[in-house]
């Protein structure tokens, strides 16, 4: 009875943090949707003391009393496997979080939400100079959380954490580096290819609502619930989740592009399915989380492309797209469009990478941010570290800031050790997709006819319903029946792209 007692009373508490958390998010999702410009300054001091407040709250005396009880029954084994994962993970949270003094977590708030505008204004000119005094503060709040937090080898691992936890940087340089060995020379045999591709036979004048509409339609026909959720406009695209019934997606618009705002839906929407399949009844636990970055981004990326650029994927909807966009879609054949929509070219910009280029620009940040953390490199080396590796990497030059050190809005909100998410993510997604169609046998087909209920239903038990139940790693093998591996997304590619360019 007093283990049952201390899990409510631990639950109930639980619940006022993550209310004061959702509250923050909402101001962050405002803070890039709607918020004007002049309001950034206030709104700055809102988040930084909202989030010391949210701090305070967890690291508690009275909280801390209630965790080290259940602590206690767990490491006495009272517990059964959902109370015990929940008090894991936040035992687990909570042993970062004590180590990080108040005035510091508002000092990184403060920081993060005023870096964001000035990414922003810097960007605009495409003058790293205009960002580089705020983000030297970040980086040095950044490694001295690190010292705060602890590390083993090294003190990128304690910010790598937070997105992928238990995950060490030596590992994932291990997998990277296999992948970057296969890629660089299969890109190099792509542009060497005598099957050409060309895209601009995409390229159009797409007015913005009408763009949305489709781009709502396809999100709504893979699942995406909008009465638990909605579609905004931000300059960069993201997804967030208050709560499982309240789910926020954004994307940008370009006129002559349609499908800058359409994959980026898509992505962004398998994000949304993610955080619309999590537990509403642990709702305010660790039950109720993603398990991590990479695994959130598999997701994403798996209706990315696996599925939203697949041959069967668009036997369903070219038609309904020749239909909304006659100028140029009616005149293009099924095969050159699926062509153009997967058309391999290295470019200066990671949103609009394809699918082979897209790992080697993480890749790039992955080794630049890693090595910053660990100080062998400055944030006044930035420009030149990118661009060198930009041409090392994919073969361009990168001709002007915006186009490279600021195209990402992530190291000004102090998100360093995220970029790897992405590429792990891709990893995952392939070897998920694999499983899927193991255990969905007429999966292929039920794309091409436009029904992925399936799917999304395979996904929900399998990744999303489970919380932090398991780590990244034991999810994998629980779901796929071995440890992750480069292999599936490299066969994917092979096979894929040696159709498309005739290898």
């Amino acid at each position: 009875m007093e283990k049952k007692e201390n899990i409510s009373e631990l639950r109930e508490k639980l619940q006022e943090i993550y209310h004061l958390g959702s509250a923050l998010q909402v101001l962050d999702w405002d803070s890039q949707v709607f918020m004007p410009p002049k309001g950034a300054a206030p709104r700055a001091a809102t988040i930084s003391n909202l989030s010391g407040i949210l701090h305070e709250k967890f690291i508690s005396k009275e909280f801390a009393a209630l965790l080290k009880k259940a602590k206690a029954n767990l490491d006495g084994k009272k517990m059964n496997d959902e109370e015990s994962a929940i008090v894991r993970e936040l035992w687990r949270e909570y042993e970062r979080q004590k180590k990080l003094p108040l005035a510091f977590v508002k000092e990184m708030s403060q920081a993060c939400s005023e870096g964001h505008n000035v990414w922003i204004k810097a960007r605009e000119k495409s003058d790293f100079k205009i960002f580089l005094p705020v983000l030297k503060k970040i980086v040095a709040l950044k490694r001295k959380e690190a010292e705060l937090v602890g590390f083993k080898k090294s003190p990128y691992d304690a910010l790598l954490d937070t997105y992928e936890p238990y995950a060490t940087s030596e590992d994932i340089s291990m997998i990277f580096e296999d992948l970057k060995n296969f890629l660089v020379p299969f890109l190099k045999k792509i542009a060497k290819a005598k099957g050409k591709v060309d895209p601009n036979i995409i390229q159009g004048n797409f007015p913005t609502e009408q763009q949305k509409q489709f781009d709502v339609e396809v999100a709504k026909k893979i699942g995406f619930d909008f009465e638990a959720g909605r579609l905004d406009t931000s300059a960069h695209p993201f997804s967030t989740g208050f709560h499982p019934n309240d789910v926020r997606l954004t994307t940008r618009y370009r006129k002559h592009d349609l499908f800058d705002s359409f994959f980026g839906v898509i992505h962004e929407t398998g994000h949304g399915l993610y955080n619309q399949g999590l537990s509403v009844e642990h709702f305010g636990t660790p039950l109720s989380e993603a398990i991590s970055h990479g695994i959130h981004e598999s997701q994403s990326r798996m209706w990315e492309n696996n599925v939203a650029r697949s041959k069967n994927f668009w036997k369903y909807f070219f038609p309904k797209l020749q239909s909304q966009f006659p100028e140029p879609f009616a005149k293009i054949s099924f095969n050159d469009f699926y062509r153009a929509i997967n058309n391999v070219r290295p470019s200066l910009i990671r949103v609009e990478a394809d699918e082979v280029t897209y790992s080697l620009h993480i890749i790039l940040r992955f080794e630049i941010e890693k090595e910053l953390i660990e100080g062998s490199i400055e944030v006044e080396d930035l420009p030149k570290i990118w661009n060198a590796k930009m041409k090392e990497y994919l073969g361009i030059e990168v001709p002007n800031d915006a186009a490279g050190v600021l195209q990402d809005v992530h190291w000004s909100g102090g998100a360093i050790g995220y970029f790897p998410s992405y590429t792990l993510g891709n990893l995952y997604a392939a070897q998920f997709f694999n499983a899927a169609k193991r255990d969905l046998i007429d999966l292929e087909k039920e794309i091409a006819a436009g029904e992925f209920g399936h799917l999304r239903e395979w996904l929900r038990q399998k990744i999303h319903i489970h919380g932090k139940m398991y780590s990244a790693d034991g999810l994998v093998r629980e779901v796929t029946g071995e440890p992750l591996t480069s292999q599936y997304f490299i066969d994917y590619l092979k096979e894929k792209y040696s159709g498309i360019y005739k290898l």
